[in-house]
């Protein structure tokens, strides 16, 4: 609200001084006191009142939020659900403090994997040095040594990290349809040893130092001349630009540079790390996997099955334009919820694929062209 009131003040000035611009002297001296009333427009402290400080708590309770008995997240003084919109017209700001709250949950779900499901934290790569960036999976542990069953969990793209399904489903419905937990508890109550990959932790954020900054805007070969008009016309443009900056985004963020983890700097280097470092050394005589979204495109040539959201009941057949895994539907038609409304036919999935593999006389690698199919279970 503040900020299109700002500009449309500005706007009316301008307009009246173009129109003055055309008139006599005396219309030229109303607008040097106009040219005059502008210069003592501080900008910035305009802009103060437009957007907040991006500075937010670090802590659930600093954000006046807890999660209550049913793991829902609730306002500790009200109980009502998180409100996105906590100031009106200030749509930035209200997305950097859902993104800012967002990270506390995710440390809070790290949390919750090592005191609830007794997971422990692993550090990748695994010869990482002290200084170098570094991230983590989550194992039972058993994980390795279980020599019956193992169960492998990996989240889909996007800000969501090991243990989640779906950050929304976290903060606007409750943990367990938007986190991994209950499947892991299910699991370890069946015997099952447990993996949760990170496949979205794939480098670590540092600030540049001013030595970056300037070796990035200077990191030119053209000729001196041809580089100082370029140069002059950039600046003329910056002045420009900052101008309009200020309303669009009042508090400059600091520049910052993305550093990449080994052998991890993707979701898919981070799969197949796990595979060839965790994974393919356990014990395990049956590994199964639960894999949301994107994070289940690695694993389509296996032995499975694919939930996806629809309208028709749960676990009815529908039908695939795409040589994949069978399809049925999980029950709902959003495709945040798919992995928590399956939840009690994927482990069915699971105990019927381990007995048909255990009946057959000589157990075979399951690709596409001999993989069980679903309605054969």
């Amino acid at each position: 609200m503040y900020v299109f009131l700002s500009i449309s003040i500005l706007l009316t000035i301008c307009v009246v001084m173009a129109q003055l611009q055309q008139g006599g002297p005396d219309e030229k001296e109303k607008t040097t006191a106009l040219k005059d009333l502008l210069s003592r427009i501080d900008l910035d402290e305009l802009m103060k009142k437009d957007e907040p400080p991006l500075e937010f708590p670090d802590t659930l309770e600093g954000f006046e939020y807890v999660f209550n008995e049913k793991g829902q997240l609730r306002h500790i003084k009200t109980g009502e659900p998180f409100v996105f919109n906590y100031r009106e017209d200030l749509h930035r700001w209200n997305q950097k403090r859902y993104e800012a709250l967002g990270e506390i949950i995710t440390k809070y779900i790290y949390e919750l994997l090592q005191k609830e499901c007794h997971l422990k934290k692993v550090t990748l790569p695994v010869d990482a040095t002290e200084s170098e960036p570094k991230s983590f999976i989550f194992m039972s542990e058993d994980a390795l040594t279980n020599p019956n069953k193992l169960l492998v969990l990996i989240h889909g793209n996007g800000v969501v990290r090991a243990g989640q399904w779906a950050r929304r489903l976290i903060i606007n419905e409750d943990l367990d349809s938007g986190t991994q937990i209950p499947y892991i508890k299910r699991a370890i109550e069946e015997g099952y040893g447990v993996i949760v990959l990170n496949p979205n932790e794939n480098y670590i954020e540092v600030e540049k130092t001013k030595a970056q900054v300037q070796l990035s805007s200077d990191s030119s070969d053209e000729p001196a001349e041809k580089r100082e008009r370029k140069d002059k016309i950039q600046k003329e443009t910056k002045k420009r630009r900052d101008f309009y900056e200020k309303y669009r985004n009042p508090q400059k963020e600091k520049e910052t540079m993305q550093m990449y983890i080994r052998d991890n700097g993707s979701p898919e280097e981070h799969a197949v790390y796990v595979w060839d470092h965790f994974i393919s050394q356990s014990a395990a005589e049956n590994v199964v996997f639960v894999a949301h979204s994107y994070g289940g495109l690695a694993f389509v040539e296996l032995n499975c099955c694919n939930w996806v959201s629809s309208s028709e009941p749960l676990d009815t057949s529908v039908e695939s334009m795409l040589p994949d895994c069978p399809r049925v539907s999980a029950g709902t038609e959003r495709h945040e919820l798919t992995s928590w409304k399956s939840f009690p036919s994927i482990f069915k999935f699971f105990s019927k694929a381990i007995e048909a593999k255990n009946s057959s006389v000589k157990p075979t690698q399951m690709r596409r062209s001999n993989r069980i199919k679903y309605e054969e279970l």
